[in-house]
């Protein structure tokens, strides 16, 4: 049997990662992170959890790459750590995983190989070709996956918005024909399915920009993903239209450039990009700016320049700001600072709230549709998104003709078996979610969490003291210090009273009970905390430092 075992990506948006397993062979498809959720206090990134890869890693044969975002290469240098696996992409994904090896000092160990559109690849058992998608980042591709029971095709995240940018066109044809040969199951990106209708055209999105550099009198400044290419090239075109130079700024947009400029995506004129530094020796109206910074990061290019803390770049009050991308869900507050702040200091903005100057890169309903329609598949199987994405997926291949036993509405670690017969869900693997923190892989857990969020919320009370070894008399203390509690000199009474609730517990435990400062220790938190909240509603975590000298 063919076993399709999702390790991430499915009830999330991010984080998507896929085991394809049958006999000896397993490969995965994608292996990508995802940025913590509000409760994830401290927490950097978040990644699949791989142990069902750890304990088959014999088995592992290569992980197969769609495209360069994120969500979908950002675990790789973790799970690389563990197990050298061949990874497999197109030129411009493979370009940036080199740099976000080298990131990692993993580059010169990685077995990288590259692979273009319309090739295949021999995986054990498995022929994989890649074929073509349009997404928002250029070289995207799915997979069609010949296997020993039948064509499976993963479409990776895709639109069929057309574009004539090179790198980027869905290759509808190739669907098609694959769809004639006949498809076992379609396992398609859902992120998009409450949308109706289809994604409005690149072409909208550079016209609203063209109307946009035409209006500005001052400086324009763009801020968006990285990844954009497409859109960075009709940035180019603007303003070599409009007679402006052309600067990058920031680290992660000037890598990308890089990149797709030596791959031949980006297509920049002869001495129309300059330097940051050359900055002041034009005019304003003379310079387009293209940074970092869309999603409110607060160490970005463009926090600082709304922050007033960029070395080389000051907001003028001629200044045009175009935020180029969607709001992503948990960064509003923090874009809205960066809005208001760029604002304050004199500037215009322009966001996806006021303007047409993004569009998605993954399908509406029509052009999903549109996918089941030139697959034909026998299986539907919907991947990237939460759980109701998926719900609403399968709903609508319903609509399509797929009868509702042929609907595989799966989550992270089940195992789904399929043969040319049918499917099975079998009892789930072990997957979930591991957390990154600095440099700690898996050590923050719920327990910390928890911990981490009371101690934001409620603060935190230190209670120092020491009893003489020989006559148990209290030497140094009650010293009693709080942090995130309360402000010491207004409710100075408040800890002075709670030293009063110390000293009593201790003269009630006497200096010949057995285990006295455990049991002082433990007295001590019970009765602090149930103090605190009598008489001030709160809940401080209580750290008691007791010491016999």
């Amino acid at each position: 049997m063919l076993k399709l075992i999702p390790l991430g990506g499915l009830g999330e948006i991010g984080l998507n990662m896929m085991a394809v397993e049958y006999g000896d062979t397993i490969f995965v498809i994608d292996a990508g992170l995802m940025f913590p959720e509000a409760y994830m206090l401290g927490v950097d990134y978040v990644i699949p959890d791989i142990d069902y890869l750890r304990q088959n890693q014999s088995r592992l044969s290569g992980v197969v790459l769609t495209h360069a975002h994120e969500d979908h290469i950002g675990a790789l240098p973790f799970l690389l750590k563990e197990i050298n696996v061949p990874i497999f992409g197109t030129p411009f994904t493979l370009g940036i995983v080199r740099h976000k090896l080298e990131e990692h000092d993993l580059l010169l160990s990685a077995s990288l190989h590259e692979v273009l559109p319309r090739e295949h690849l021999k995986i054990g058992p498995f022929d994989v070709e890649f074929i073509r998608v349009n997404h928002s980042i250029v070289d995207g591709v799915g997979l069609a996956v010949r296997t020993p029971v039948g064509m499976v095709i993963h479409t990776g995240d895709f639109k069929m918005s057309h574009t004539t940018m090179e790198g980027m066109l869905t290759d509808v044809n190739r669907f098609a024909q694959i769809g004639e040969e006949g498809v076992l199951a379609l396992l398609s990106d859902s992120t998009n399915v409450e949308k109706e209708g289809h994604t409005i055209s690149s072409h909208e999105i550079g016209d609203e920009l063209a109307r946009i550099t035409e209006a500005a009198s001052g400086r324009i400044i763009v801020a968006l993903f990285a990844s954009n290419i497409a859109r960075i090239q009709q940035i180019v075109n603007i303003a070599q239209t409009r007679g402006r130079k052309i600067i990058f700024n920031g680290r992660s947009i000037e890598v990308s450039v890089s990149i797709a400029r030596k791959l031949g995506y980006l297509k920049i004129p002869e001495g129309m990009e300059i330097d940051i530094d050359e900055l002041g020796t034009y005019s304003d109206d003379e310079v387009i700016l293209v940074t970092t910074g869309s999603q409110g990061e607060p160490m970005s290019a463009l926090a600082r320049m709304a922050a007033g803390t960029h070395r080389q770049i000051k907001i003028h009050s001629a200044d045009t700001v175009v935020l180029s991308s969607k709001f992503i869900p948990g960064n509003e507050k923090a874009i809205g600072n960066i809005i208001n702040n760029l604002y304050r200091q004199g500037a215009d903005v322009v966001y996806e709230k006021i303007s047409k100057i993004h569009v998605s890169g993954h399908a509406f309903q029509e052009e999903l549709k549109m996918m089941i329609s030139l697959t034909k598949p026998r299986f539907f199987m919907p991947v990237h998104g939460e759980y109701r994405h998926l719900v609403l997926h399968s709903r609508l291949a319903q609509q399509m003709g797929i009868p509702k036993d042929h609907l595989i509405l799966a989550q992270n670690g089940q195992v789904i078996e399929m043969n040319e017969n049918g499917f099975k869900i079998r009892d789930s693997i072990c997957a979930g979610r591991v957390l990154i923190d600095g440099k700690g892989i898996g050590d923050v857990g719920r327990s910390v969490l928890k911990e981490r969020r009371v101690l934001s919320e409620e603060g935190l009370v230190v209670v120092n003291m020491a009893f003489d070894e020989e006559t148990g008399i209290v030497v140094y203390g009650p010293e009693i210090v709080s942090r995130g509690f309360v402000f010491e000199t207004e409710t100075g009474y408040l800890l002075q009273d709670a030293q009063c609730v110390i000293l009593e517990i201790v003269e009630e435990i006497t200096p010949d009970v057995p285990g006295r400062v455990d049991k002082i220790r433990a007295r001590l938190q019970t009765a602090l905390r149930q103090y605190f909240f009598y008489t001030i509603g709160r809940r401080p975590v209580i750290l008691p430092f007791l010491v016999e000298v």
